[in-house]
């Protein structure tokens, strides 16, 4: 009787959520805020308790068309009446073959191409390497320094940040090397930043002479703009440096779209700022607003170097998800968000520059489309301040915005809202931040 009493008692509180995760899932699982979600529509998110939060997170990614679309719920609810999985190994269905010729016509490249779907991005990568290997009979992978590519075992391997990615968890797949990679923020005062790009394409020539030989490397799996590493952006020059050497050394150019995928920048891919057309790209997180689903696209002749039985997984390719995948690929057409991501990330840029005014510790601003980063630094040394980050994050959540950190240092607060935001939900989320640094200034 006293059980029913408690239960009914606490059962729609955060809290008691909160003591049933720490008493049955794994502390391994991080979690950003330990409030319990009810429902999202947009870019807005109600607890148990009704509080609401404005997501600045989007699922680290994966909500560019928002929560809950009414597109997709719509949708869904038709065709899950028709089947969930029969398993496309043993039967096929329209979903995934239509996806297939969605992607294989969106993505870059002036070739034929071919379509595996998967599960998660990890996976993604995975197969990438794999069909690369397949098909060059090499086996190096050459992957870059603060890239982030997943946690399965060769995925760690290609990861850079060792805290809380890699420690403990070895020892990792062979034959995988990290080049160097841009980042403006390291560049030192001497140099232009013309110079520093010429540096560092030097350094990467360098890398293929004491690090590993290119004619050994099946592919180079590289962020377009990196992620986990700190919304990196590097210059045309240099990732067109680097489509050079793949072309040089018959190395397969692997453009990893996971996170930057689908409007993120302003662009259906990332990879097109940069006027280079990868080999393979991997696809996941926002494809489908929120199912699990993921691919890699690219030139037919790699794909089908592999044979029947050799790729593919249970639930890859979930009907679902294809589904989901394919009104997404509909909404970014209909609701121009290519167009409002440019719109979006301006707005948070302006904001953050004007917090930049009011506050000493806010270092780079960067931004590529609705990708946006603010880093926090010192204001003695101008060093990355990994405490003040996680201050910030800390208030923000508590007083309803959710937002990530990220880069090798942790000083990094990313910009990952739905680019379906409304502008009093951006207003209100950039509100928030702007009062809690100056909160944390004090």
């Amino acid at each position: 009787m006293n059980l029913k009493s408690n239960k009914s008692q606490d059962v729609s509180s955060n809290k008691h959520y909160q003591s049933l995760r720490e008493q049955y899932v794994s502390r391994g699982v991080g979690n950003g805020n330990l409030n319990v979600a009810k429902y999202a529509k947009g870019a807005t998110i109600v607890d148990v308790e009704d509080n609401t939060f404005i997501d600045f997170a989007g699922a680290i990614g994966t909500m560019n068309v928002g929560h809950s679309h009414p597109k997709i719920v719509n949708h869904i609810k038709e065709k899950v009446e028709d089947f969930i999985h029969p398993g496309f190994n043993v039967i096929m269905y329209k979903s995934y073959i239509k996806l297939a010729e969605k992607l294989a016509q969106l993505t870059p490249g002036n070739f034929d191409k071919k379509v595996i779907l998967l599960n998660s991005g990890a996976e993604a990568v995975e197969n990438a390497v794999k069909i690369a290997r397949k098909y060059t009979g090499r086996t190096g992978v050459v992957s870059f320094v603060r890239g982030f590519h997943g946690r399965t075992n060769l995925t760690m391997a290609m990861t850079s940040k060792v805290r809380p990615y890699k420690l403990g968890f070895g020892p990792f797949a062979s034959e995988v090397y990290q080049a160097p990679y841009p980042n403006l923020s390291e560049k030192p005062d001497k140099l232009t930043d013309e110079e520093y790009d010429e540096y560092i394409i030097d350094q990467l020539n360098d890398f293929f002479v004491s690090s590993v030989d290119p004619e050994t490397v099946a592919c180079i799996v590289m962020e377009p703009i990196q992620g986990e590493g700190g919304f990196v952006i590097p210059s045309k020059k240099f990732v067109q440096a680097v489509r050079e050497i793949c072309n040089q050394h018959g190395i397969v150019f692997v453009a990893d779209e996971i996170q930057t995928g689908f409007a993120r920048t302003g662009k259906t891919f990332a990879i097109e700022h940069f006027d280079v057309e990868p080999d393979l790209i991997t696809v996941s997180k926002s494809l489908a607003a929120g199912f699990p689903l993921s691919g890699v696209v690219g030139r037919s002749e790699m794909l089908d170097s592999t044979n029947p039985g050799e790729l593919g997984g249970t639930y890859a390719g979930n009907p679902i998800a294809c589904e989901a995948a394919l009104k997404v690929i509909e909404i970014i057409e209909e609701e121009k968000l290519n167009e409002k991501s440019e719109l979006v990330g301006a707005k948070i840029q302006k904001h953050l520059e004007s917090i930049a005014q009011q506050v000493n510790f806010v270092g780079s601003i960067r931004r590529l489309g609705a990708m946006v980063a603010m880093e926090i630094v010192d204001p003695d040394t101008n060093a990355p301040d990994k405490e003040t980050t996680a201050k910030i994050i800390k208030q923000a959540n508590e007083n309803g915005l959710l937002l990530l950190s990220a880069g090798l240092k942790g000083n990094v607060i990313r910009f990952l809202a739905p680019l379906v935001i409304t502008d009093e939900e951006l207003t209100k989320g950039l509100n928030i931040l702007e009062e809690v640094c100056n909160n944390v200034k004090k």
